[in-house]
């Protein structure tokens, strides 16, 4: 099953999320399929870049949003 979820990047301290479709089994930070946005949360403003075609995509193929890319994604 696919997922779309966030995957940690960055440094100590200073994270920067992805927000990538992979197996569902994977870990968090392993293989994707494909990225599809950002989302920074220390910059000021905090920065979410989205590509709604590609996200549609894969809500349309059956993969399904963790709760967190949800709710960013209705932002």
């Amino acid at each position: 099953m696919t997922a779309i979820r966030l995957t940690r990047m960055g440094r100590n301290k200073k994270p920067f999320y992805r927000i990538v479709v992979t197996d569902s089994r994977k870990r968090r930070d392993s293989g994707w399929i494909e990225s599809i946005g950002y989302y920074n949360p220390v910059s000021e403003p905090k920065v979410l870049k989205l590509d709604e075609e590609r996200y549609n995509y894969w809500l349309s193929v059956g993969a399904r949003p963790s709760e967190k890319v949800k709710k960013l994604a209705s932002k």
